[in-house]
C-alpha cells in the first residue's frame, strides 16, 4: 500500500497513468477519500489516466491516512501534507483538481505554492453562507469515532482545531478573498448549488480571479459530456 510519510502522517496515495502529474483531492468533506470519486457525475480518474500522471491521495484521517491530531492543526495542516506528497513523488509542476472541500486545498496550494500549480479545477467547491452549524455538525461526526481512539488528544484541542478549519469569516474559510483577485493561475470552476456548496462561493471566484472559466450546470445527460469535454480541454490548454 504506498503511504509517504510527514511528521507522523501516513498519507495514503494511488497513481495511475504517466504523463504531467495532476493531483486529485477527493471529496467528502474531512473524510475526504479517493473511494469518494467514484460517486460523482465522473470519475477524473478513469478519464484521464491515459493523458496524465492521476495522483489521488486520502486525507489525513481519512480513508486509509493517518495522523496525529493537534490543537494547532487547520487548512495548512492538510495543505502541507499535499505539496509533500508531491515532493515525495518528485511533480515540481502539477494540475490540481478539488472537489468540494478540494476548493479550499486547490486555493490553498496556489498561495502557498504559486509556481508549481498550472491549473486549478474546482468543483462545487465548499464556502460559507450561512451554513456554519452544517459544517461544525460535519466535523463533529467525523472527529467522534477519531477521539474514541485518540485518548491522548483534549476536547480543547479537538475544539480548536474545529474552529481553525471552520470558525471566522471568511467564505472560503482558509483564504481571505482579497486572495482570489490576485490568482494569475488558470482557474475553472464548476458551480456549486447546495447547502455545502452554494453558488454563492462559485460565483464569487468566477466574479473576481482574473484568470478563471466558469460552467454552471455540468452533472448530468449533454451538460454533462459538455463539462468533461471542457475539463479536458482546460487541463491540455494549460499543460507545460
Amino acid at each position: 500500500m504506498p503511504t509517504y510519510s510527514r511528521a507522523g502522517a501516513s498519507i495514503y496515495y494511488e497513481e495511475y497513468g504517466s504523463g504531467f502529474p495532476l493531483l486529485l483531492i477527493a471529496p467528502g468533506g474531512m473524510k475526504s477519500d479517493i473511494g469518494f470519486w467514484q460517486n460523482t457525475p465522473w470519475n477524473p480518474i478513469e478519464q484521464l489516466s491515459d493523458k496524465y500522471r492521476v495522483i489521488a491521495m486520502d486525507q489525513r484521517n481519512a480513508g486509509h491516512s493517518t495522523a496525529p491530531v493537534a490543537a494547532d492543526d487547520g487548512w495548512h495542516t492538510y495543505v502541507a501534507d499535499q505539496l509533500g506528497l508531491m515532493d515525495h513523488l518528485g511533480a515540481d509542476r502539477f494540475h490540481v483538481a478539488g472537489m468540494c472541500i478540494g476548493g479550499p486545498y486547490c486555493l490553498g496550494m496556489i498561495e502557498k505554492a504559486p509556481t508549481r500549480v498550472t491549473s486549478a479545477t474546482l468543483f462545487q467547491t465548499i464556502g460559507r453562507d450561512e451554513n456554519r452549524d452544517a459544517f461544525y455538525a460535519m466535523f463533529d461526526s467525523w472527529a467522534e469515532p477519531l477521539s474514541a481512539t485518540m485518548g491522548e488528544v483534549s476536547g480543547d484541542a479537538w475544539a480548536s482545531f474545529r474552529e481553525n478549519m471552520y470558525g471566522g469569516d471568511q467564505v472560503l474559510f482558509n483564504l481571505d478573498e482579497a486572495f482570489v483577485a490576485t490568482c494569475e493561475t488558470p482557474l475553472l470552476v464548476l458551480m456549486g448549488d447546495d447547502l455545502y456548496h452554494p453558488q454563492s462561493t462559485s460565483r464569487l471566484i468566477a466574479e473576481t480571479a482574473p484568470n478563471v472559466e466558469f460552467i454552471e450546470r455540468w452533472k448530468e445527460g449533454d451538460e454533462r459530456v459538455a463539462a468533461m469535454a471542457a475539463f479536458a480541454d482546460f487541463l491540455a490548454r494549460h499543460t507545460p
